[in-house]
């Protein structure tokens, strides 16, 4: 069964993205941009503090009138998601996303921020898994099996 870590070992570079709580929004969201992510983790020092997505934007700021160019991250993030380890699942990442509408899992070995999972890491992979099973027994059944 595949891991957490798995999906960390194939990101690209599985660098972290993250901003202090003190960056605008709108700085944010251009980080975000220029790397084509859908979050940034928010840190202090070497801290976690939250996660700000596109969701937080929308619904914080877009909604409630605010400015994205006054408006620190640490005002719009999120504080409460729910954290996995790289011995985690892939399947529990996907039920633990299913359930609590989420679409990001910040990733902690030892207390230590090792990265970030998203839906997308999630789904690609398990697309992967079913598609070599699939392989495995069409090569099963044409061997005679």
């Amino acid at each position: 069964m595949k891991k957490v870590a798995d999906l960390l070992s194939h990101k690209k570079g599985a660098r972290i993205t993250s901003v202090s709580p003190e960056t605008t929004v709108l700085d944010a969201l251009r980080i975000m941009a220029d790397q084509n992510i859908g979050s940034v983790l928010v840190t202090e020092g070497d801290r976690y503090m939250g996660i700000m997505t596109e969701r937080d934007y929308s619904r914080k700021v877009i909604l409630k009138g605010k400015s994205s160019t006054d408006t620190p991250v640490s005002e719009i993030m999120s504080r409460d998601f729910p954290t996995v380890t790289p011995n985690d699942t892939v399947d529990f990442c996907m039920q633990l996303m299913s359930d609590k509408n989420i679409r990001y899992l910040p990733v902690f070995q030892n207390e230590t921020l090792a990265g970030i999972v998203s839906i997308n890491d999630v789904v690609r992979e398990t697309i992967l898994t079913h598609e070599e099973t699939i392989t495995h027994l069409k090569d099963y059944l044409h061997s005679g099996g």
